[in-house]
């Protein structure tokens, strides 16, 4: 039985629950946050429609900037405007921003702690048939070694949303890691969502493991615990949405309830979430764990579904990693 810290109900396992881009969510919540705050400047390369900006450049030309096919004049660009008091969001695919410009990132915007916004779109292997070049897996792991640089990842549309206005108020360069594929809203306008705390969103009495993802790897863990649940396997489930500053608190004290930890992500096995944590748990409070994640390979073409199949990211094989860590902790 879930206690009433979860933020989850029965309805979200129905086969009639919405599924909507990510995206869309980034693209409202730019739009939201134009009309609330004037110093919030838009700007792209060349891929307007792709990360939904399409709407805000619409309802404010005069704030937004087309910077053409050069990410690192965008970067540029934007840390001049963030240093004269603006609030740019820098918005392009993941696999050129951070993946070309990321010198210009650590160099104009960090070392200088000026706030800008950098909005990584097409991440993970469920953008689908773009291919290899297309699906970021290592866009985490380049992020959250920078000094001064908040790393966000939501998991749905609404949350997405809530990133983008979360970000805008806080005085420091973030990463918001959207996702382009249609990801089921399992959250609403009342789950919690702060910048630097994690949320439980499935807690049940007497748990086995932890479970903790970001991204549309949060549903696919919903669905795990659903289906361990019913073999009599008791878990947590944790929407780590921001992977730095990581809620040490929250993250250690399900640890201290399970001693067993599955990690769960559309990323690299090496360098994001799960080493973060990795590292978080190494120095203060070890436990055996699991990390489901891309492991050392590059994608390739095909339907998000298909490739979340092909390279290990589905319910199934959370729940199979969280079998194994169980055994591990119990040998």
């Amino acid at each position: 039985m879930l206690n009433k810290t979860a933020h989850v109900s029965e309805a979200m396992f129905s086969k009639k629950i919405e599924s909507v881009p990510v995206r869309d969510g980034f693209g409202e919540g730019m739009v939201r946050l134009g009309r609330e705050n004037p110093l919030v400047v838009a700007l792209t390369a060349d891929l307007k429609e792709s990360t939904r900006i399409h709407r805000f450049a619409a309802e404010f030309p005069d704030r937004f900037i087309e910077c053409g096919v050069s990410e690192q004049g965008m970067i540029t660009v934007a840390s001049g405007l963030a240093n004269y008091g603006k609030i740019p969001f820098a918005c392009s695919f993941a696999a050129f921003s951070p993946g070309r410009n990321w010198e210009q990132i650590r160099t104009t915007i960090c070392l200088n702690d000026v706030p800008v916004k950098i909005a990584g779109l097409f991440v993970g292997v469920t953008v689908g048939a773009d291919g290899a070049t297309h699906q970021m897996l290592e866009d985490i792991s380049l992020m959250r070694s920078l000094p001064n640089m908040i790393v966000v990842a939501p998991s749905d549309a609404i949350e997405a949303r809530k990133a983008v206005i979360a970000a805008a108020s806080i005085n420091k360069p973030v990463y918001l890691r959207i996702p382009r594929v249609e990801s089921p809203v399992y959250t609403t306008e009342e789950t919690p969502f702060e910048i630097g705390k994690a949320v439980t969103i499935w807690e049940e009495k007497n748990p086995q493991v932890t479970i903790i993802a970001h991204g549309v790897m949060v549903y696919e863990s919903l669905l795990a615990a659903r289906e361990l649940s019913k073999k009599g396997i008791m878990s947590i489930v944790i929407n780590c949405h921001t992977i730095k500053p990581l809620d040490d608190q929250a993250i250690i004290h399900a640890a201290k309830l399970t001693d067993a930890v599955v990690v769960a992500e559309e990323h690299q096995q090496s360098g994001g979430l799960g080493g973060a944590i990795s590292e978080l748990l190494g120095q203060q409070y070890p436990a055996y764990i699991e990390i489901v994640g891309v492991a050392d390979s590059f994608g390739q073409s095909g339907k998000p579904k298909e490739l979340l199949e092909r390279y290990g990211l589905t319910a199934e094989h959370i729940a199979q990693a969280a079998r194994r860590v169980i055994k591990r902790k119990n040998s």
